[in-house]
């Protein structure tokens, strides 16, 4: 799928990357666009992390071929680490180095400076200055991910690529994380990020989602919970454990998956309406007054589940 014409500057074709007799990858195929914000969506051992360090070169694959701006991953390596900013899933900086010598460190390796390259990350780095001469290992979860953020961009990569970033912060610095992708993308930078959060996938350019190795879909947000094609209800209740086995027994429930405090609903009927299914109910003994039925529109959760059956 072509965005504005601008060219693909991530290219990957049939990758395969087994561990023993797990298969982690099972033939992925995708291309990230110039300037794209590209995430992938998927639970834990989908296949996210192990394709992140084969495009940061950490890993090899078995099969296939993975370009990252015209490079082969394999061939290339050492010319891929030098235009790439890599935030692995775990704090992977020095814990006993300053916020300051850290990203000094990192400057350096790249042979470079935090001043030349300052103007990247002031929006960011604001936030650390006032801790600047506080170990790493003794920021809170928000300021490790802001220090590991700047420390990836010093060297001004092409490529940002970073594996579920978001993880365990709290929802303030989330927010605030993901305005600084957005800024970024103003910079002319490729971003590639993997997140389990959905309505982090709905601030992306394109998401993929995977699963257990396989891409089940990549398209634009907006288009994939447009493609849902059914008729979804919430339903919520009193007693959500009997709600959950009463709607689960009906011989014309689809699907029917718990989201928060409401299960989400399909129907095998086309023409479902929500007062058969209150009827159900109130013949399966829940009284009418403690029954909520509407009639909602589709998340890219739900699109995933869908594929997943």
């Amino acid at each position: 799928m072509k965005m504005d014409n601008k060219k693909n500057i991530v290219v990957v074709e049939n990758l395969y990357k087994s561990y023993g007799k797990t298969e982690a990858l099972k033939g992925i195929t995708f291309n990230v666009e110039e300037g794209e914000l590209f995430g992938f969506i998927g639970p834990d051992g989908g296949g996210k992390t192990t394709l992140f360090r084969i495009l940061t070169s950490l890993l090899q694959q078995d099969k296939g071929t993975a370009e990252v701006s015209g490079l082969d991953v394999i061939k290339d390596y050492k010319k891929i680490r030098t235009i790439i900013g890599y935030m692995p899933g775990r704090f992977s900086l020095y814990q006993d180095l300053s916020v300051e010598e850290n990203l000094e460190f990192f400057a350096t390796v790249f042979g470079t400076t935090i001043e030349k390259n300052y103007n990247l990350i002031k929006d960011i780095y604001i936030f650390l200055e006032p801790f600047k001469k506080r170990r790493a290992g003794a920021l809170s979860g928000g300021m490790k991910q802001k220090l590991a953020l700047c420390c990836a961009l010093i060297h001004k990569p092409e490529i940002l690529i970073l594996d579920e970033p978001t993880t365990g912060v709290d929802p303030v610095s989330r927010s605030e994380f993901w305005e600084m992708l957005s800024r970024l993308k103003s910079e002319g930078i490729t971003t590639i990020v993997s997140t389990p959060y959905m309505d982090e996938a709905m601030l992306c350019d394109r998401v993929a989602l995977i699963q257990k190795g396989s891409l089940l879909k990549i398209d634009k947000p907006k288009s994939i919970t447009e493609q849902f094609g059914k008729k979804l209800y919430a339903l919520k209740s009193k007693d959500m454990y009997l709600l959950n086995r009463i709607i689960s027994k009906y011989e014309f429930a689809d699907s029917v998956n718990i989201f928060g405090e409401y299960i989400h609903y399909t129907d095998k009927r086309e023409n479902t309406e929500t007062q058969k299914l209150k009827n159900y109910l109130i013949q399966e003994k829940i009284k009418p007054e403690e029954i909520e039925i509407k009639e909602i529109k589709p998340g890219i959760e739900d699109v995933f589940m869908s594929l997943m059956k």
